[in-house]
């Protein structure tokens, strides 16, 4: 489902009347979406569906936030916004939930321990193959890696959100891609063999 400008108004406006009706299209519309996005942060399917329910709860709560003269009624503009709430929401449940997840800051691998083989293991996965071995990252490089790679946040921003240093963002996600690519080996050997 997709919607034009005047339609997203219309929807925008209505939810924030609390219209249950405009509220459950909002929630179809987007649901899919929270849920990938909410997936790479989670640790189990129900704490995606925790995340979910809890990303509109915030969502809905603040959407006089979404400021239309800046960003206008368009459906990217808008889902940017979204994912950003989302995305804040699961950093702060993993936060309160998993408080126990360190960064690594110390001991950033030599790039001569990576090889440059990478991008041929990569070819032969599939995407879900792929998208399964980046859920298996251990929790603080899991953070930084979906944060900067997939979501695009700088290092600085990265720092800013998860309280870290620069340096810290900038070796956990070397640390992940290391890992990424070690497992992303492992897995395509086992793959042959099977």
């Amino acid at each position: 489902m997709s919607y034009c400008n005047e339609e997203l108004k219309h929807l925008l406006d209505g939810c924030r009347k609390n219209s249950r009706s405009h509220e459950r299209l909002f929630f179809d519309w987007l649901k899919e979406f929270a849920a990938n996005v909410c997936y790479r942060y989670a640790s189990s399917k129900i704490e995606v569906q925790d995340l979910v329910c809890d990303g509109f709860v915030k969502a809905f709560k603040n959407l006089h936030l979404y400021n239309e003269d800046i960003y206008g009624y368009s459906e990217a503009a808008f889902k940017g916004w979204f994912k950003k709430v989302l995305i804040n929401n699961c950093i702060n449940y993993l936060n309160k939930f998993h408080p126990k997840i360190e960064f690594s800051d110390a001991n950033v691998l030599l790039m001569a321990e990576i090889s440059d083989d990478s991008e041929s293991v990569l070819d032969a996965m599939s995407y879900n193959e792929i998208l399964e071995t980046v859920m298996e990252l251990p929790p603080a490089y899991k953070m930084v890696f979906n944060l900067f790679v997939i979501d695009g946040y700088t290092h600085e921003e990265v720092a800013g959100i998860l309280g870290i240093t620069e340096g810290t963002s900038k070796s956990n996600l070397f640390k992940a891609k290391h890992w990424l690519q070690k497992a992303l080996e492992k897995k395509m050997k086992h793959k042959r063999y099977v």
